[in-house]
């Protein structure tokens, strides 16, 4: 059976469910998310939409209301997860909103020519944008092996 997380906003009134584990995990540190998160990047894990539920409350969207959809806490207006421009099917859940986020570093990060000088990650795939879209595949496939090509002491030492 898949193992089951969930997470929700920080009020509490929305909560959400995914199972099995992430096809991908990423900082992204485009200014764009860096004025969302108040912070230097944003952190997500990549889930098919049929791996996501919303357990309870209600979201809205929030951000640049553009092609790429991001949802808030109608209530408290945390950043929950994002439906990405151009990629049907695939939700991008904030990591840190699960209940209990993962301890891995992140995966790919991405804008790396938008990060604050101090804002090192050290992911093992690094881009100065976004990886074109043929390689999303084969960067979703790396992660998926990434305990059989590193240990997991040398992909988080």
């Amino acid at each position: 059976m898949a193992e089951m997380r969930q997470g929700g906003c920080r009020c509490g009134k929305v909560r959400f469910e995914v199972s099995g584990e992430p096809m991908l995990t990423l900082a992204c540190h485009c200014t764009g998310c860096q004025h969302m998160t108040a912070s230097a990047f944003s952190l997500s894990e990549g889930y098919s939409a049929d791996a996501f539920r919303l357990i309870s409350g209600e979201t809205v969207p929030g951000g640049i209301h553009g092609p790429s959809r991001h949802y808030h806490c109608d209530y408290c207006k945390s950043w929950l997860y994002t439906e990405p421009e151009g990629v049907e099917g695939f939700v991008n859940v904030r990591s840190t909103m699960f209940d209990k986020p993962q301890t891995e570093k992140p995966f790919v990060e991405v804008y790396v020519g938008e990060a604050l000088p101090w804002a090192v990650i050290g992911a093992p795939k690094s881009y100065d944008a976004l990886p074109a879209m043929e390689e999303w595949p084969v960067l979703i496939q790396e992660y998926a092996g990434r305990n059989t090509v590193w240990g997991k002491e040398e992909f988080n030492p």
